[in-house]
């Protein structure tokens, strides 16, 4: 998958986790929590869900193509980032276009999915993973330490998994500023994953 196809599907679909997703259910059910879905992501109070490259609003689907407030229009939806909750946003400027590729949007509803299950498995199978929307990353936290996987972002541009203790520790495991990573490309499956998550308990003690 070319980088450039891959982060340029990824900043639109967190734009529109952002603006089309959490900001219309948090103005109207008080969460900004998402979920990993069949295709992309979901709400988790609401009817609005990412499949491929379409935005799905019940039985009604709208191409993820133009701008977002083109779509938002199509889609019957008042667009906007959730209010005075985070400083961090999607790297999102207003009037930009779109890019949503099919082959990307796969490979990121993949990691989405494949990092849903290891979540499940290695924190249990109630656990709820939340994708959410400020980082664009889909986690868990048990005793002080976040465990997730993210689609990229500025500073590591490729799908990763990580672990993120609250409190920084020292050791061969942490090779992060903020803990560790590992790219998917080594975690081929949802045992990889929860692996990985594993070894991070164990090395954050």
């Amino acid at each position: 998958m070319d980088e450039n196809v891959l982060v340029a599907t990824r900043r639109s679909l967190h734009a529109v986790a952002e603006h089309l997703l959490a900001g219309p259910q948090y103005r109207e059910r008080g969460t900004i929590r998402l979920r990993a879905s069949p295709g992309g992501l979901a709400q988790v109070q609401g009817p609005v869900r990412v499949d491929g490259t379409d935005l799905v609003v019940g039985e009604h689907r709208v191409p993820l193509a133009g701008t977002i407030a083109e779509v938002a229009a199509a889609a019957g939806l008042a667009a906007g980032v959730p209010e005075g909750l985070y400083g961090d946003h999607a790297d999102w400027a207003d009037g930009e276009e779109l890019t949503v590729d099919p082959g990307a949007a796969g490979v990121l509803a993949d990691w989405f999915d494949r990092g849903d299950a290891g979540l499940r498995a290695f924190a249990g199978a109630s656990t709820e993973p939340v994708i959410w929307p400020e980082h664009f990353d889909l986690a868990v936290t048990v005793d002080e330490v976040n465990y997730g996987v993210s689609p990229g972002d500025t500073g590591h541009q490729e799908p990763y998994a990580y672990v993120g203790p609250w409190t920084l520790r020292e050791g061969p495991f942490w090779n992060a500023a903020f803990g560790a990573l590992r790219g998917a490309a080594e975690l081929p499956d949802a045992a990889a994953v929860a692996a990985f998550f594993t070894a991070g308990r164990a090395a954050a003690g």
